[in-house]
């Protein structure tokens, strides 16, 4: 009878502290906000390097200015003169990832099938842009 007693008193320890874990687990996980980050990037084409069928986006755009980073990467591709690789701005906060939606479904987003880069395509003074979400992730909170 001792034996059972035990084994009552160690299960319900054990039960007791398994539901203690869940219940600051499940606490912790609904106070921490899980962020994502998105990489937005920019870099020059030349005028031959437009796709004939790509819609040019003038860099005043209101819908452009919306995108939150879209002006700076802009801003830095042309003042670095980035022709050889992506000039990117990294956001990180709450819903970050959604730029990559917002630049496919609010501007004239160009899905290259070969030879040419996928993005917006914008004129930026006398120069042309390409901009794109370039890398993207959901991160969450590590636990403490």
């Amino acid at each position: 009878m001792i034996r059972g007693k035990d084994m009552a008193i160690s299960l319900l320890a054990v039960g007791s502290a398994a539901v203690a874990g869940y219940v600051l687990r499940s606490e912790r996980s609904g106070t921490c906000t899980s962020r994502s980050k998105a990489d937005l990037g920019a870099r020059l084409v030349g005028p031959t390097d437009v796709p004939d069928d790509a819609t040019i986006v003038d860099a005043s755009a209101r819908r452009l200015g919306e995108i939150p980073g879209a002006r700076r990467a802009l801003d830095r591709a042309v003042r670095n003169g980035a022709r050889d690789e992506w000039e990117h701005i990294t956001l990180e906060s709450d819903g970050a990832w959604s730029v990559v939606d917002r630049i496919r479904q609010s501007l004239p987003y160009y899905d290259a099938e070969t030879g040419a880069y996928n993005g917006v395509y914008v004129r930026y003074n006398d120069r042309i842009v390409v901009l794109d979400a370039i890398g993207w992730a959901h991160l969450e909170e590590p636990i403490q």
